[in-house]
């Protein structure tokens, strides 16, 4: 059977798109349509070429509400729609909302099925022309496309409530865990590693993290930033630099990131809720941190609480401050990092890829039916 995925990322470091083509390439066909090279185990891959951005939607069009000729004419969906061809798959994941509107257009003969990454209509919300503009339009890929899937997924419970609320979605959830690292919690170091990974995006906050650790002598921080922008992570740099004990490191292939995590003691995320979507994140990093058996210190947030409260693997900070981090910093001792690395170790197995992702597996055999 021929199973399409659809991605507007670069499949070989999506790890939840990596964890979709995991899944099912031993058992189906899998054909590809992404960024970047070929990932491993796919039959065919269609490489979106790098030049056609997939977030540059024709502004006047989209400006003008004349969304089908705006989704048409974006350069992605255009390419994809030219070089794809329909009826070609039986079975189809698109992941995210814009790639419903391809899915629907490449005609699976059994259906589709629609993971749904974040609350789309909230991802930049605290942007202002994202509000009047692009909300509005994801708000219509939704009714028009997204609709129309078969079965729908997304990463929390929270996210969930919000899509069917408000658009009727029966989304289940598939949370953003990698899978089961067999590893062991390190000896707690002396100062104690701190540690944080993933994007140099400033509605983060990340300078936060830099200031908490200034003037301590009892921890250090390093800090694995992808270049989401650019400028901001050079901010970042400059800010480490002078001061002692905090270095910003080239980020690592996602294959080897959880072993390289497993270096460190404890993992930070405070991710300021900067948007519906940082409010109530669960992300991949938070879960990282649990495979490579690291403590964590988060902030206030929910979902994040939610998860690790019961299993004790953590703290949360007060708010989202350089000054609450540091109040936590404050109570660090070495046999409290090591009961959290402990109790990350406990729950690694639970919080894995592998108690995830058969939600997506029954998914598939639900349109696939006794021809899976």
């Amino acid at each position: 059977m021929n199973l399409l995925i659809i991605s507007f990322s670069t499949l070989v470091s999506d790890p939840r798109v990596r964890k979709q083509i995991d899944l099912f390439a031993g058992e189906f066909e899998v054909t590809t349509v992404g960024y970047g090279p070929k990932p491993p185990g796919v039959s065919a891959h269609h490489r979106i070429p790098d030049d056609r951005v997939a977030w540059r939607y024709p502004r006047p069009a989209v400006m003008a509400r004349a969304y089908r000729w705006a989704f048409e004419h974006n350069p992605a969906v255009s390419w994809v729609l030219d070089n794809v061809r329909p009826g070609g798959a039986e079975v189809i994941i698109a992941n995210d909302v814009d790639a419903a509107g391809i899915a629907v257009r490449l005609e699976p003969s059994l259906g589709f099925h629609s993971d749904l990454h974040e609350f789309a209509p909230e991802q930049n919300s605290e942007m202002l022309r994202f509000r009047l503009y692009v909300a509005p339009f994801l708000r219509w890929q939704l009714r028009k496309y997204v609709a129309r899937a078969a079965s729908t997924t997304t990463v929390c419970a929270t996210i969930a409530d919000r899509y069917r609320d408000e658009f009727g979605l029966d989304a289940s959830v598939v949370m953003n865990a990698p899978p089961f690292a067999d590893l062991e919690p390190n000896p707690v170091g002396a100062p104690i590693r701190l540690v944080h990974a993933g994007a140099a995006l400033r509605n983060r906050r990340l300078e936060v993290l830099v200031d908490a650790v200034a003037s301590r002598t009892d921890v250090t921080l390093d800090l694995y930033l992808t270049p989401n922008d650019p400028a901001y992570r050079e901010e970042l740099v400059a800010r480490a630099a002078a001061t002692p004990g905090v270095r910003v490191i080239d980020p690592v292939p996602f294959d080897t990131l959880v072993t390289t995590l497993n270096a460190y003691d404890v993992g930070l995320h405070m991710l300021a809720p900067t948007n519906f979507n940082n409010a109530y994140a669960l992300p991949n990093k938070f879960f990282e941190y649990v495979q490579a058996r690291l403590g964590l210190i988060i902030g206030p947030s929910p979902e994040m609480m939610r998860v690790m409260g019961p299993r004790g693997f953590g703290t949360a900070a007060a708010d989202f401050t350089a000054d609450a981090l540091a109040a936590e910093l404050d109570g660090l001792t070495a046999e409290r990092v090591r009961q959290w690395k402990s109790a990350a170790h406990e729950a690694a197995r639970e919080l894995s890829a592998e108690h995830q992702v058969p939600v997506w597996r029954s998914a598939v055999e639900a349109i696939a039916g006794e021809r899976a």
